[in-house]
């Protein structure tokens, strides 16, 4: 199993990136997949999930209105589109997959994770 983050980087305030997540090794369709962040000093953070009770999107408030998730099961893919982002936003993204999810949100409750991938804001 494999889930392979990219996109990060340095960006000023108010800009934008878009993270991927490549996955191979598991049934794509029969997981919760979602993106979650670390920044330093501070508890992981739910960002935004894909539910596969109703292929619902989930948003962290944090980032509701920002961002945008979308997959494309054909390739395995899941992106993470980030706007006007705020020094607020470094942190290490994760990608997770998991046959369970957390009800309310849709979003994987472990499973497996990517490596992460940096992402910094500066003000």
């Amino acid at each position: 199993v494999q889930l392979v983050e990219s996109g990060g980087g340095l960006v000023q305030a108010g800009g934008s990136l878009r993270l991927s997540c490549a996955t191979s090794g598991f049934t794509f369709a029969d997981y919760a997949i979602g993106w979650f962040r670390q920044a330093p000093g501070k508890e992981r953070e739910r960002v935004s999930c894909i539910s596969k009770k109703d292929d619902s999107r989930y948003y962290a408030n944090s980032v509701k209105g920002r961002a945008t998730i979308s997959s494309f099961p054909a390739n395995h893919t899941v992106w993470l589109q980030m706007n006007s982002l705020k020094p607020d936003d470094t942190a290490v993204y994760y990608c997770a997959a998991d046959r369970l999810w957390d009800w309310t949100t849709g979003c994987p409750l472990n499973g497996y994770w990517g490596q992460g991938t940096q992402v910094t804001v500066s003000s």
